[in-house]
């Protein structure tokens, strides 16, 4: 096992075991080579990378500190490796989104915010007027973001995000001849959601979820849109 794979295994064990919890100070990194048996420059190549995925932070003139990692903003992070992903594992991932906002959909019926349904109903109101493509997909992101934020569970949320993001980057919605039967269709979907959630039905609202999903799943295998994606450049 090379001298990085050491280090980073020997920190996972270290957090994944609770020696160094959620808050926990890293011990000085002298004392922290000798544990693992590493290099200075292996221990710090491994910090690197546990850092990139939101699992320890550096505060600077005070140390290295584990995260409180939370399961939300650690996944939030998965999107690094997500927004790499190919059209037939972003159908895989379309699958695990169909199941996870099916139940924030029943929660968040369950919960019967009162708020929640007028909220829907203007970002609604503002994706049926529009047939700009990214607006589009602005006020999609919002208003399925805001019923999986509704559903009352953070993690699912991220996830749900993660996943909702690349899948945005193969766009649908572009002007062409199946343009007015994918809108009408997707407007007609999102009704359905929140014509059950405003009914305070559970059931309803994780079917109409589901199927909204699915159809977004059979769209995207038919047209196999080329991935638009713009990623940051260095300075």
């Amino acid at each position: 096992m090379a001298a990085t794979d050491r280090a980073l295994t020997g920190l996972r064990q270290m957090i994944a075991s609770g020696e160094l919890g959620p808050g926990a100070k890293f011990p000085p990194e002298p004392e922290l080579c000798d544990h693992l048996g590493v290099s200075r420059s292996s221990l710090r190549e491994a910090t690197r990378s546990l850092a990139a995925l939101g699992v320890i932070e550096s505060r600077h003139g005070s140390g290295t500190y584990v995260s409180a990692l939370d399961p939300a903003e650690i996944i939030s992070r998965f999107s690094l490796s997500v927004d790499l992903i190919p059209l037939e594992g972003v159908l895989q991932l379309l699958e695990v989104r169909r199941i996870l906002e099916a139940h924030a959909t029943a929660a968040a019926a369950a919960r019967q915010d009162p708020e929640l349904a007028a909220r829907l109903a203007e970002i609604l109101d503002k994706l049926e007027e529009t047939t700009d493509a990214t607006e589009i997909q602005v006020l999609d992101a919002e208003f399925h973001g805001a019923i999986c934020e509704a559903g009352g569970n953070p993690t699912v949320t991220a996830l749900t995000g993660v996943i909702r993001g690349r899948g945005g980057h193969y766009r649908i919605f572009e002007p062409g001849a199946d343009f007015d039967a994918i809108k009408r269709t997707s407007d007609l979907g999102h009704r359905a959601i929140l014509a059950a959630i405003a009914h305070r039905d559970p059931a309803a609202a994780a079917t109409a979820a589901s199927a909204h999903i699915a159809q977004t799943e059979l769209w995207l295998r038919a047209l196999r849109p080329v991935p638009q994606v713009e990623l940051p450049t260095p300075d």
